[in-house]
């Protein structure tokens, strides 16, 4: 029975893990409608995904060092309830404000599951087995970034929005329930003081990095476009807030490492534990996932928008559509599982990011307007075939060579590392998408005689609506050849998104060179 619990445990870590990704990616098919419920703006739109993905990346690390000392099964099911409370709130915020703010706790919930949920797994699993539960952990975060949106869009779509948030509440109720029932308890043996300066750093100095990057458009990237505003109070300066973010960031994380170093040296607490670094595969494992990060899920913020406000899609066509990724995602997890140790893990992350970098530039090569969406699915299967060749293979990959007495703290870093990613990959694409929208859309409208006293608004009101006001726009015969640029320019953003995405993995295929090299294949037969 103990074996038996113990894979009826994996499927309550996984559920975990999957409330995370699914609510994450729910929120991408739903953003047309809480844009038109709430009247957020594109900028609204990125903080209603960043502000879960800042806060997540940002608490990961501590979240991870506590859970050794406390339990990682209690910190597992503490985060739980957590998410499901602000998941409460989320499906009853009435303001985009107050979303956000939901979206916040949400992170703080997130970031209690996901490195216990490694950490139990990296203590719990040994040899063959381990290998196997990572590549079910991995599946379940490359299927549900699919399965995420369809949910999404048929409870969007049948029901509310607010619907696509409340049904997190009896997932979370399996969650604890699995958790407790066949999750052993597991702690570090040795304890110590948490580094709550340290921690506190790491949150400013990455919550200042992605503040700049998702408020450069809106704000000015070198002197002030928009002054930004608290209350009655706005930023007085010629010179924008968004350079002033990045020093900080760069002052912060830098005298964050040096700290770390000196304290690591005189034998005190780090929230980093810097000994760990020195694990060839952990250290260069961690920045491969995170330049795979950077381009890895982007993409989805991109494509329910055009899906929906180009193709005229509904939320739920949009998920069926999507679908297609997780079903290349379950397929290459399976095929990666049951391959063992016949092929080395790192070859399979290599051919999964080769795979990815296919897909993602067959999308770019798709998204036309007018083209029709059809193509999508066999470039989001191949996509999704990456997504489960690499993910898994690259976390085992990672950790192999980690003790399980820091199991934790490691699964932390590496989680954050992959946050850290993904959440400035999601900045940066949004950017990209945003900005080239704009930009192509300025061009075409200046290149047909639109005086720019005309031209100005209607480009800020489609881009400040991610594309909702295209139909608005189409809908009247003054502004129908208005639409149908914006229609174009929505797909040259969303194909220069892509073929971002494509080359940030194409440096993390490269960089992921510097893997392989120590035997780690001794401690995957144990």
């Amino acid at each position: 029975m103990q074996g038996t619990a113990r894979w009826l445990g994996l499927v309550a870590i996984s559920l975990g893990v999957a409330l995370i990704v699914v609510d994450s990616t729910i929120v991408n098919v739903a953003v047309p409608y809480i844009v038109r419920d709430l009247g957020l703006t594109s900028t609204d739109v990125q903080w209603v995904q960043e502000s879960y993905t800042l806060v997540f990346a940002a608490t990961l690390l501590v979240f991870g060092v506590i859970a050794d000392r406390v339990g990682r099964r209690r910190m597992l099911v503490i985060g739980a309830v957590v998410f499901a409370l602000a998941s409460v709130a989320a499906a009853l915020a009435p303001s985009g404000g107050l979303l956000i703010l939901s979206r916040v706790a949400q992170g703080l919930g997130g970031a209690m599951v996901l490195p216990t949920s490694l950490s139990l797994i990296n203590a719990t699993f040994t040899g063959r087995e381990r290998g196997i539960a990572f590549a079910v952990w991995g599946s379940t975060i490359g299927g549900m970034a699919a399965v995420g949106p369809l949910l999404g869009g048929w409870l969007t779509t049948a029901f509310s929005w607010r619907l696509a948030f409340g049904i997190n509440l009896p997932i979370c109720a399996a969650i604890v329930a699995g958790t407790l029932l066949f999750v052993p308890e597991s702690r570090a043996d040795r304890a110590g003081r948490i580094d709550w300066t340290g921690a506190l750093a790491v949150a400013i100095g990455f919550g200042s990095l992605v503040f700049g990057l998702i408020e450069g458009r809106q704000d000015g990237w070198w002197t002030t476009a928009t002054a930004p505003r608290l209350g009655t109070w706005s930023w007085p300066f010629a010179l924008s807030p968004i350079p002033v973010a990045f020093a900080v960031a760069v002052l912060v994380l830098g005298a964050f490492v040096v700290r770390g170093l000196r304290r690591s040296r005189a034998g005190r607490p780090n929230l980093v534990d810097f000994s760990l670094l020195r694990i060839p595969s952990f250290r260069n494992g961690n920045v491969v996932a995170m330049l795979v990060s950077l381009g890895e899920f982007g993409i989805i913020l991109s494509l329910p928008i055009w899906l929906q406000n180009v193709e005229g899609l509904t939320a739920l066509q949009t998920g069926l559509v999507l679908v297609a990724l997780a079903v290349g995602s379950f397929a290459a997890s399976g095929a990666a599982a049951s391959a063992g140790g016949r092929i080395r893990p790192i070859t399979v992350v290599r051919i999964g990011l080769a795979a990815e970098i296919v897909g993602v530039l067959l999308i770019g090569l798709i998204v036309q307007a007018g083209d029709g969406w059809g193509w999508l699915v066999p470039a989001l299967f191949i996509y999704g075939m990456g997504v489960g060749l690499a993910t898994a293979q690259l976390t085992s990959v990672v950790l192999v060579d980690v003790p399980v007495t820091d199991s934790g703290a490691a699964s932390g870093i590496s989680s954050t590392s992959r946050q850290i990613g993904s959440a400035l990959g999601v900045a940066v694409l949004g950017t990209v998408l945003y900005t080239s929208t704009q930009q192509v859309l300025q061009s075409a409208l200046d290149h047909d005689g639109v005086p720019r006293a005309v031209a100005s608004p209607l480009v800020r009101a489609v881009v400040d609506s991610s594309g909702n006001a295209i139909a608005g726009l189409a809908a009247q015969a003054s502004t129908h050849a208005v639409a149908v640029a914006a229609r174009t320019a929505f797909s040259d953003g969303t194909a220069f998104a892509a073929c971002t995405a494509a080359g940030f993995l194409a440096i993390g295929l490269l960089a992921s060179l510097s893997l392989g090299r120590s035997p780690h294949r001794a401690e995957l037969a144990r």
